[in-house]
Parts: structure tokens; sequence; C-alpha cells
């Protein structure tokens, strides 16, 4: 067994994120396992480029209000104790709600080293227009 103490809080790079979003790894499995897991803060507005990952990803949201969209699909409202699924590949985005915060545990696996395969592709920011609660939706 193994201990790991916490690292210190890290602000998501403006490549991948819009507005102010945080990030703490908790589980960066070492080989064989290829396990992720980190826990992510948004403030208000904040969200994630669009993005995929090659093992697919799972949120959890543990506090607060979110939105995320696979491409193509429509915007999803998350509240605390929601999970969400992306398979494999799928474009995605998440993040917060216009006038909440929202944190969520972000878990993924990192393809087998010797895929070749990219563990997260970054793609476009979301734009103003993608990025919206939908029609009827209270927060």
């Amino acid at each position: 067994m193994q201990k790991i103490p916490p690292g210190p809080s890290a602000k998501g790079p403006s490549e991948m994120f819009t507005g102010d979003v945080y990030f703490d790894v908790i589980a960066r499995g070492e080989e064989p396992s290829r396990l992720r897991v980190n826990t992510v803060r948004f403030a208000p507005c904040a969200r994630t480029a669009w993005h995929t990952h090659a093992c697919g990803q799972t949120l959890h949201v543990t506090d607060g209000i979110g939105l995320v969209q696979s491409r193509g699909g429509e915007v999803v409202v998350m509240r605390r104790g929601d999970t969400v699924y992306t398979p494999p590949g799928e474009w995605h985005w998440h993040g917060a709600a216009p006038t909440h915060f929202m944190t969520h545990l972000a878990m993924w696996e990192a393809p087998d080293p010797t895929s070749g395969q990219l563990e997260t592709q970054w793609g476009e920011h979301v734009t103003d227009d993608e990025y919206r609660v939908p029609d009827g939706v209270e927060l």
C-alpha cells in the first residue's frame, strides 16, 4: 500500500478551458493500471474545449450545476449526484452552468501505450452559441 499526498491544485490551461477551472489529480494509475481520476472545479460559465478520450470518460457531479454536450447532440443539465458517460471517441464538452459553480470527478482510462492512440484529443473552444442552457430548463 502507498499513501499518496495530495499535490497542489492546478489551473486548467487556456488552450483546453474557457474561464476559471482548477483540478486536482486524484489517481494517475501506474502500469498495469491506466486509471485517471481528477476532481475538476468550474466557475460559472467555465467549460472545457471540445475533446475526446480514446477509452471514454465518466463524469460524476459532486456539487453544483453543470452542462454537458456531445457533438451534434442536445445540451444536457447535470446536477449533484448525476453521472454521465461519454464513449470512446465521442467529441464532447462539459462545464458549469452560467449562474452556478460545478465540481465533478472526471474518470477515464489511458489507452494501451503500444496502441499509438492519444489519451485525450483536444479540439476548438466551445462557442457562446454552443454553450447554452436548454430551452425551458430552470437552473
